[in-house]
């Protein structure tokens, strides 16, 4: 096929202004964007934004801020002119939400385009252009400020208007932009039309939990809880919502940095990685997060809408936001959640990977003791006789002692036998019995539904569901966390044998150095893995079990795997338990220091009080 020579030339402005505008206008919301930042750069306080058919008939956008001369009208639609930065340093300082020049000549090049402005002391003045040409301009009337409407967008280009959305989706995408943007600026009030409808009245000076009642559901911003912190000049700040009001949906995690909403991979990691241990792998917290550090800092033009950012020193803002937020989510836990894992970042392929190991007792920190919970009186069925209340751990620990004898257990003793020497024909393997009669901390053991939920009445009169497999899965993972790393294993008479696909002997050399802190003894023969010692709380089948997940999956991880070996070894969901086995789980359970979710972040235990459950019932 003959090729066709064209000599290099210059594009006619038309024309660049339209390439131009592919990389700033994509859509309604995206020319909002770039009018109110400009409103907002021009310090104004109040800005009214309007939408007639998604956008595409008109977008209009008014404010009260500082107008532009006459003298500067038509410079403001012409190509690389601005007046937020004049050297190569601003442009490393950047402190506007916006000062590319190609903004407004790009949206006038697609639309049919009204510009009316007023600086005090003069006359308003207005500028129409017509697909990137100055059609007229002259005398207006205007009291202050700027407005711009922006009519037929995109209806010079057939092409990019049929990908457009309905007049409804990209009237919400909008919608959701401009909520965004409120919740960083409270000093400014904004206010949000569907053609005469109002739809968004965002009054100045509210707080950042007023707005987002705006936005949110009263349910969830009624249990916002505040976190923060400080490292190196860097703060950051924000709201979040309880682990148990989470969502399938990452759309109400909303990331800004200095002031400006961004969509960075690295930052939506930090905040999962926050919530890790209390959500599930396929849910999603609720957020609001602020950064501030010093713009020299951060580049913000990784992308040209300026929604991704790059930060000097990642990991520190990383590892500043996720111990914040964890600050605040252990402190929502009344009975206290302890942290048994370190964070560990490691990059690949530029993205931070967050990965945790577990701290082994001896690189603990020391921690207050006895926990939160146990300060607390617990005079469910306690007779006074002028002496305070019992607190929950003398409770439990009176239990016990009425179970095994006057004796003083320690807390190893304590702590779930396992397994037991010999085993009644009803017990299961791990769950040591307790009376139901002696229920501890005033708990009553009601019974199981499904053969996987328990049903209790605590101390208040309140109803506790617990899942028996999470509940297990917990205990078991803080028990692998003291006692499943000493790297003391069982000797086997007779060695545990293991035929290996060549991928399976790849991994086990990935690992080898991770599994003797099991307790495993292993060594590798042409394709034959043999185990002379295994973990000693695994049976020789479960060892052999979980030898063989961590050679087939990805978990490279030390947490992962004990959080394998945990729930390989917990009761089953299907699993009938008697009423002293459920209570013997229950009072286990009590002791754990994370006793709210289970290593997989899945509940152990959900809660319904009287005002609860008349709710549910429709009483009020």
């Amino acid at each position: 096929m003959k090729q066709s020579f064209c000599h290099i030339q210059l594009l006619p402005p038309e024309l660049r202004n339209q390439i131009a505008a592919g990389e700033v206008v994509e859509r309604p919301a995206s020319v909002l964007k770039e009018l109110v930042e400009n409103s907002i750069d021009a310090q104004a306080k109040n800005i009214e934004a309007r939408l007639d058919d998604g956008g595409q008939a008109l977008i209009r956008v008014q404010d009260d801020g500082r107008g532009i001369p006459e003298s500067e009208l038509e410079l403001a639609v012409t190509r690389h002119a601005t007046s937020k930065i004049s050297s190569f340093a601003d442009l490393e300082n950047i402190s506007t939400y916006g000062f590319r020049g190609e903004a407004l000549p790009s949206i006038a090049s697609v639309s049919h385009f009204r510009i009316t402005s007023i600086v005090e002391g003069s006359e308003a003045q207005n500028l129409e252009v017509e697909y990137g040409k100055i059609v007229s301009r002259g005398a207006a009337a205007l009291h202050r400020g700027t407005v711009i409407e922006v009519r037929d967008l995109f209806s010079n280009l057939p092409a990019r208007l049929k990908f457009l959305k309905n007049p409804a989706t990209e009237f919400k995408r909008a919608q959701n932009w401009l909520a965004r943007l409120a919740l960083a600026r409270l000093d400014i009030g904004f206010r949000f039309l569907g053609g005469e409808r109002e739809i968004l009245n965002f009054l100045p000076a509210q707080s950042l939990v007023q707005r987002l009642a705006q936005i949110w559901p009263t349910g969830i911003t009624d249990e916002l809880a505040p976190f923060e912190g400080q490292n190196r000049g860097l703060a950051v700040h924000g709201m979040l919502a309880p682990p148990n009001l989470c969502q399938p949906r990452g759309d109400r995690i909303y990331l800004y940095v200095n002031g400006r909403a961004v969509n960075d991979k690295n930052l939506l990691g930090a905040v999962r990685t926050a919530y890790k241990g209390r959500l599930i792998s396929r849910d999603y917290p609720q957020v609001v997060a602020f950064i501030e550090i010093d713009p020299a800092m951060v580049d913000v033009n990784v992308h040209p809408a300026k929604t991704e950012v790059r930060f000097q020193d990642e990991p520190t803002v990383i590892g500043t936001l996720v111990r914040a937020m964890r600050n605040t989510l252990d402190s929502m836990n009344p009975v206290g959640i302890s942290d048994n894992t370190q964070m560990q970042m490691v990059k690949s392929d530029n993205l931070w990977e967050f990965r945790e190991e577990p701290i082994i007792a001896s690189q603990k920190p020391a921690r207050r003791e006895p926990w939160e919970i146990v300060d607390l009186p617990c005079s469910y069925g306690f007779e006074s006789k002028g002496d305070p209340a019992p607190t929950l751990h003398e409770e439990i620990a009176n239990f016990r002692s009425a179970q095994h004898g006057p004796q003083d257990l320690t807390a190893k003793e304590a702590e779930l036998i396992w397994p037991p020497e010999a085993p009644t024909s009803h017990q299961k393997p791990g769950i040591s019995s307790a009376c139901p009669g002696n229920s501890p901390a005033g708990i009553v053991y009601l019974g199981q539904i499904a053969d996987t939920y328990l049903i209790l009445r605590d101390q208040d009169g309140a109803m506790l569901l617990l899942d028996q497999h999470a509940v297990h899965e917990c205990i078991l993972h803080e028990r692998f966390l003291e006692d499943g790393l000493s790297g003391q294993g069982q000797i086997l008479a007779l060695p545990l044998e293991i035929r290996l696909e060549p991928s399976e002997m790849q991994r086990f050399r990935e690992i080898s150095q991770i599994l003797p802190r099991f307790g495993y003894d292993l060594s590798l023969s042409e394709n034959i893995l043999q185990a002379r010692a295994i973990p000693p709380l695994l049976s020789r089948n479960e060892a052999r079990e979980f030898l063989t997940e961590a050679l087939e999956s990805r978990k490279d991880d030390l947490n992962a795997l004990l959080v394998s070996m945990a729930c390989k070894r917990a009761i089953k969901a299907g699993q009938k338990l008697s009423p002293d086995e459920a209570m013997g789980l229950v009072s286990q359970w009590l002791d754990c220091k994370s006793p709210s979710n289970c290593p997989h972040g899945r509940p152990c235990a959900i809660r319904y009080d009287k005002n609860a459950l008349e709710k549910l019932f429709k009483r009020r």
